[in-house]
């Protein structure tokens, strides 16, 4: 037995265990190839191994999927399993695995969107900061390789505090659903 509360070697003081429910969908879905479509995500059942391209070819449910803004290119949505608050995603509809595959005018109409996610965080959110980025590959940390995504992330002085040190988690403020809601009006603001 260890010095601390958990009894766990090596870790620090908290709670043994944090539940979150949420996350068993998620899990769930993932198929042996490492896809993060599924059951949970994929209203109709089809699985393509992108959870983005069974958004994009499935519209009818981009209220259910969080997705804020819909292109004849791409599209704009809540990471369901978010960094920190309001955390987006950007994804053309074509899935291809690196930026490099697309060809530049879908480049430029990815970028586009990316500028108008980061347009509609500062509206929403007035966040301190952005992270803006591209986790390509596998070994790059994309959750799904097959399908490039844009991620805007954002931040604030105080989003990383004690817990994420001595917790080793992070705390979201807010429900999925409020904050959806919470771009749609910044949205329906900028027009």
């Amino acid at each position: 037995m260890s010095d601390n509360q958990s009894g766990r070697e090596g870790v620090g003081f908290g709670p043994s265990a944090i539940w979150a429910p949420w996350r068993l969908a998620y899990i769930e879905s993932l198929s042996e190839e490492g896809a993060s479509s599924g059951k949970a995500d994929n209203k109709e059942g089809d699985q393509s191994g992108s959870f983005l391209l069974d958004y994009w070819n499935t519209p009818e449910w981009d209220a259910a999927n969080h997705i804020i803004e819909r292109t004849d290119d791409g599209m704009i949505l809540l990471n369901r399993y978010p960094y920190s608050n309001g955390h987006l995603l950007i994804a053309l509809g074509d899935a291809r695995p690196t930026l490099l595959d697309y060809e530049p005018d879908h480049r430029a109409a990815l970028w586009a969107m990316v500028d108008r996610a980061a347009a509609l965080v500062q509206r929403a959110l007035e966040p301190q900061g952005l992270n803006i980025g591209i986790n390509q590959g596998k070994a790059g940390g994309a959750g799904v390789p097959s399908h490039l995504h844009v991620h805007v992330i954002p931040r604030w002085g105080g989003d990383t505090n004690f817990i994420s040190s001595v917790g080793g988690i992070r705390v979201i403020p807010s429900a999925l659903e409020a904050m959806y809601e919470r771009y749609l009006i910044a949205k329906g603001d900028s027009n």
